[in-house]
């Protein structure tokens, strides 16, 4: 009974791990972690993780971030490289190269990028494709 107890709680630390650069606080270097993060300071530097980005009204970055979805409603100016989702909240500011999967704006946002979405090229050449067989029979 108690073993089980101790499993479930191991198993629970390892799912909920996030890191957190509170307001105030300013970090110059790169991070790395298996875990979320929420930056609501200043971080200067790489940003890496296959877990999700927030970074809060307060929060800004100036680096790299690579990551899979990113949640933004402060500042960013560099290189943002994402295999899911940037969603963009009115208050957020970005500046920079970004390459990602999908793209969520709210209207407010600022987005001055060169942006690259991935998988958009191979899902129009595979319509321009079926197009073309269905013209053709």
């Amino acid at each position: 009974m108690f073993s089980e107890n101790k499993k479930s709680k191991t198993n629970l630390e390892i799912t909920s791990s996030q890191n957190l650069i509170a307001q105030g606080t300013t970090m110059v270097g790169d991070l790395e972690s298996e875990g979320d993060f929420r930056i609501d300071g200043n971080v200067e530097g790489s940003i890496k993780t296959p877990g999700k980005i927030v970074v809060g009204k307060t929060g800004f970055v100036k680096g790299n971030i690579t990551g899979t979805d990113a949640y933004f409603e402060g500042k960013f100016s560099g290189t943002l490289s994402l295999s899911g989702t940037l969603t963009l909240k009115g208050t957020a500011h970005i500046e920079g190269d970004v390459t990602l999967g999908k793209l969520a704006v709210e209207p407010g946002a600022t987005f001055n990028v060169n942006c690259a979405m991935k998988g958009a090229t191979k899902d129009i050449q595979n319509s321009e494709r079926e197009k073309t067989t269905k013209q053709k029979a």
